[in-house]
Parts: C-alpha cells; structure tokens; sequence
C-alpha cells in the first residue's frame, strides 16, 4: 500500500496541470490582448499629434511661400528641389483626419 502524502502528492501536480498552468496562460493571454488596443487616451493623442504635424506642415509651407517670393531661385542656391505633391497624396491624408 502506498502511503497518504503520495496521493496528495499525486493530488497537488494534478491540479497544478489541469488547473493552474492554464489559469495562468489564460490570465496572460488576456493581459496581452487587452495591452494590444488603442485605448482613448492614445486616440486623443494621435489627434492631437496629427494636428500638431498638420498646422507645422502649413508654417512650413507658409515659410516657403514668403521665401520663394522673396528670393525665386533659394531652392537652386539651396540644392533642394520643390516637392512634388499630388492631389492623391493631399487627399489621403484628409482622409485620414
């Protein structure tokens, strides 16, 4: 006959297999999806940066525009050529917003 602390034994990895090991991958797995989502504040955030990069776009531009007035050939004594940018382009990122 086996002794009792062998059954317990027995008893305890039993329960360890079937029931703690998956209490946890599932506990983790949760806590991995639940980290996977954009929460509100993260939306509100990338608004706020979209708008930030949107209205640094228009300065930019705007600075452009009063240098190109200023002096027509600065790109040229710059070496830097004038973006191209396409209706497509434009309308994707007012898509976007």
């Amino acid at each position: 006959m086996l002794p009792a602390w062998f059954f317990l034994f027995v008893l305890a990895v039993v329960a360890i297999v079937f029931i703690g090991l998956p209490w946890v991958i599932f506990h983790y797995v949760t806590k991995w999806k639940t980290a996977a989502t954009l929460t509100s504040a993260d939306e509100s955030m990338i608004e706020e940066l979209y708008a930030l990069a949107r209205r640094l776009d228009d300065r930019v531009r705007t600075v452009e525009q009063i240098v190109t007035t200023d002096h027509p050939n600065w790109r040229e004594i710059a070496h830097d050529p004038a973006p191209a940018i396409d209706n497509e382009t434009s309308e994707t990122l007012r898509r976007i917003k």
